[in-house]
C-alpha cells in the first residue's frame, strides 16, 4: 500500500501577549477650608505641597493655591452659579483621564469637599472608572462662620439639632426644600449657597411655623480680612443683605445661637487685643 504523507499544516505563531495597562494614579480630595490658609489641615499642606496637578475651585483663594509645590500645574475648573468653567461631568472626566496617564491629581476645593462640594459624586465616579483616591477632610465652611463670627452652631441651652442644607435652586426654579423639617424648633439650621434666594428661604420658615423674629444672619467670606456678618431676624434679613449688597460667598445661620453673636464676638476681639503676656 502506498501512503502518501502530506504537509503538515505550519504552526501558527504564538499569541501576543496583551500589553500591560499601567495602573491609574491616585487622585486625592483635600477639602481646603474656609478661606484663611491657616486653616488648612496639616495632611492637606503636606498633599498641596507635593502634588503634581492641581485642579481647583473658585472659592479656593490665592493664598492657599501659592502654598502648592513650585512645579505644581495649577488648572482651574471652578463653577460659579449660572458660570461654569466646565461642567461636572467634565471635570471628573478630565480627573479620570489624567489619572490613567500616570499624573496624580490633587482636587481642591474650598471647605469640605463631602458637604456640599460634590466630593461624593467624584469619589464615585472614580471608583466606578478604577481610579483609586483618598479624600483629605477640610474644615467647613459653616465650621469656619460659625467660630470666625461667633455663633456656636449647637448650644445646650438653644439647639439640640444641626442641620445643613443648600439654598439652589432646582431646575423647576424652586428651592426644594423640606421646609418643616427645617422650620422644627430649638435647632440651628445652615444653609448653603442661598444668598440669591434668601427671600424665598425666609419667608418659607416663616410660612412653615418659624416665627418672624427667629434671628438669622448672614455671613460673608468667613474668616478672611473682608469678613462680614449681619444679624437680624427671619424678618428683616433680606432687606438687610440686600442694603450691604452681601454676595456670595456667603452662609445662611438661623436659630436662637445668632443672639449670642454680639457677646461671643466682642469677647473675641476683645482677648486678641490682650497683651501677649497678660494673664
Amino acid at each position: 500500500m502506498h501512503v502518501v504523507q502530506g504537509r503538515h499544516p505550519a504552526a501558527a505563531p504564538p499569541c501576543s501577549p496583551a500589553p500591560e495597562v499601567a495602573p491609574a494614579a491616585m487622585v486625592t480630595l483635600v477639602g481646603a477650608g474656609p478661606g484663611d490658609p491657616e486653616l488648612l489641615t496639616i495632611k492637606a499642606l503636606k498633599a498641596l505641597q507635593r502634588a503634581q496637578t492641581v485642579l481647583y475651585d473658585h472659592l479656593v483663594g490665592e493664598e492657599v493655591l501659592g502654598l502648592a509645590g513650585p512645579g505644581a500645574e495649577l488648572i482651574y475648573v471652578g463653577k460659579e452659579s449660572s458660570r461654569h468653567t466646565m461642567s461636572q461631568d467634565a471635570i471628573i472626566a478630565l480627573m479620570v483621564r489624567l489619572a490613567r496617564e500616570g499624573r496624580p491629581v490633587l482636587r481642591l476645593k474650598g471647605g469640605d469637599s463631602y458637604i456640599f462640594g460634590r466630593g461624593g459624586e467624584e469619589a464615585q465616579a472614580l471608583a466606578l472608572a478604577g481610579v483609586p483616591f483618598q479624600v483629605i477632610p477640610g474644615l467647613s465652611a459653616a465650621q469656619g462662620a460659625g467660630a470666625s463670627v461667633g455663633i456656636p452652631l449647637t448650644h445646650r441651652d438653644h439647639a439640640r439639632s444641626l442641620v445643613f442644607a443648600t439654598g439652589h435652586l432646582r431646575g423647576n426654579g424652586e428651592v426644594d426644600l423640606d421646609w418643616p423639617m427645617l422650620a422644627r424648633p430649638r435647632q440651628t439650621v445652615v444653609i448653603y449657597m442661598g444668598v440669591a434666594n434668601l427671600p424665598v428661604i425666609c419667608s418659607r420658615l416663616i410660612a412653615h411655623g418659624l416665627a418672624s423674629d427667629t434671628p438669622a444672619a448672614i455671613v460673608e467670606r468667613a474668616t478672611l480680612a473682608d469678613e462680614r456678618c449681619i444679624r437680624g431676624s427671619l424678618a428683616t434679613l433680606p432687606a438687610l443683605a440686600r442694603a450691604n449688597r452681601v454676595a456670595p460667598p456667603a452662609l445662611i445661620i438661623v436659630g436662637q445661637v445668632v443672639d449670642l453673636q454680639p457677646l461671643l464676638s466682642q469677647a473675641g476681639e476683645t482677648a486678641m487685643l490682650q497683651p501677649a503676656d497678660a494673664a
